[in-house]
């Protein structure tokens, strides 16, 4: 069975030049240091991606330092979210890394966008993107 997240065909996922620039840095590093499935999600996903320059990309979409409320569809919950590098990351604080399994689905997807999530066993929580309440690039801050 697939381990990753599934999302429609149809969907498109944006990411900076400078976000792709750095990931891929990041994903060059030791693998020891790093989630291997997560990490192999997010090569998945940046594979797909439409890179933009800081500037061009839409400001509902979830880029690194971004600030995301996700919603569970399946039990209605709300989750807010920080996504980040693995060097800030801070559970307590709702810092997630980029190479924990939903970081590593949520980058470059829009409001509005869902992502089914495999669970142990068998079953699928669908994750929807509910709002993006922060994005670095949306307020002129290129170099987080």
């Amino acid at each position: 069975m697939d381990e990753h997240p599934t999302m429609a065909k149809d969907r498109k996922i944006y990411v900076t030049t400078q976000d792709m620039k750095r990931l891929h840095a990041l994903l060059e590093g030791t693998a020891s240091q790093r989630n291997a499935e997560a990490a192999e999600a997010l090569e998945s996903e940046l594979a797909g991606a439409e890179v933009l320059p800081p500037e061009k990309i839409p400001a509902d979409v979830v880029t690194m330092n971004s600030k995301v409320r996700f919603s569970d569809e399946e039990t209605g919950q709300l989750r807010e979210i920080t996504l980040v590098y693995p060097k800030d990351a801070d559970p307590s604080q709702n810092k997630i890394s980029i190479l924990a399994p939903v970081g590593a689905a949520i980058i470059g997807l829009s409001v509005g966008q869902t992502i089914d999530w495999p669970m142990p066993g068998g079953r699928v929580r669908r994750l929807k993107i509910v709002e993006v309440l922060f994005q670095p690039e949306a307020a002129g801050q290129t170099d987080l």
